[in-house]
């Protein structure tokens, strides 16, 4: 799958060739992604829908993992669907789901997965699961933000799939692209001002996921 997250990765994999042996950052699996903001009845942001499409490689790792796809395809039967559902939804204390929401300058807690589904369509796996938002809270005027990405870079998450409202038809979507070229500039900077043997943490190197994700802001008038 060759697109501009694809790109970032060969830049990057050149660029730290010559930087600290601390820095190994940089993406192994690629994941296409589009969200859903649902609101209740009430105007409520109560739940986020993400939609995860595995690359091609990453996919055929996966079928292979979970010996689905035998006859090579494409496509699941409905009995390998029902087996995948949750494959990757069973997920280790602490792992934050690669997704961000922030509102008024705090960071929203979300649920654990609910309801996940798997596919697979023309040999990649598709997945989904709902987020419940914690608060319920409603948005009036200020603008909620929504990142997916994953801090460390090791997967790279590229909204390249729907982006949708559901349950108001009010709401302003805004997406807004990172500055690949800058944050690459920065990091390179600082990469290059250290020891080959300096250790990231203790020289305030932060983890550079959120720097390369796309955002997305949602704003709907106060009801």
């Amino acid at each position: 799958m060759l697109n501009a997250k694809t790109g970032l990765a060969v830049t990057l994999a050149a660029m730290l060739a010559t930087t600290p042996k601390a820095v190994t950052a940089h993406p192994h699996v690629f994941i296409d992604t589009g969200l859903e903001v649902i609101f209740d009845d009430q105007g409520r942001m109560t739940h986020v829908k993400v939609t995860w499409q595995y690359d091609d490689l990453y996919s055929l790792l996966l079928a292979e993992d979970y010996k689905v796809d035998a006859d090579g395809d494409g496509a699941l039967t409905d009995q390998e669907r029902e087996d995948l559902t949750g494959f990757d939804a069973n997920w280790v204390q602490g792992y934050a789901g690669d997704l961000e929401v922030v509102l008024d300058g705090q960071v929203l807690k979300l649920s654990r997965p609910i309801d996940p589904t798997a596919d697979m369509i023309k040999g990649r796996l598709i997945s989904s699961h709902l987020r419940e938002v914690s608060g319920s809270p409603k948005l009036s005027g200020d603008p909620v933000s929504l990142k997916a990405f994953d801090p460390s870079y090791y997967t790279a998450y590229d909204v390249t799939l729907p982006v949708t409202i559901k349950g108001r038809d009010d709401c302003d979507i805004l997406r807004i692209e990172p500055d690949i070229e800058g944050q690459l500039a920065l990091m390179q900077a600082q990469l290059l001002s250290l020891d080959a043997n300096a250790d990231l943490e203790e020289n305030d190197i932060p983890l550079i996921g959120g720097e390369f994700a796309t955002d997305i802001r949602i704003t709907c008038p106060a009801l």
